[in-house]
């Protein structure tokens, strides 16, 4: 039986390539994989790095991570919320 391959999304700086996690919408981190390339550019865009892993290899390069929720063809990538700043606040000069 043949298996089943899934392509996964990557960050690859310089010689060193991670896999790149994603987050549910309750925070906790996922791995995702796709069916098809073109299902994984079509979602994350055709510059996005990928490699090919089998669900058994993804799941043993995500569990030391404490990630353990995979989720195959997400249908929704929403961007990087910036997080917001408040301003710091001022300080009290005392008077002389």
């Amino acid at each position: 039986m043949a298996r089943v391959v899934w392509h996964v999304p990557v960050t690859v700086t310089g010689r060193t390539t991670a896999l790149r996690l994603f987050r549910l919408r309750d925070g906790r981190r996922c791995a995702v994989g796709f069916s098809s390339a073109e299902a994984l550019t079509a979602l994350l865009g055709p510059g996005q790095a990928s490699t090919e892993l089998a669900e058994p290899a993804l799941r043993a390069l995500a569990a030391p991570l404490g990630v353990d929720t995979v989720v195959l063809d997400p249908r929704l990538v929403a961007p990087p919320v910036p997080a917001t700043c408040s301003p710091a606040p001022a300080a009290q000069l005392q008077p002389r």
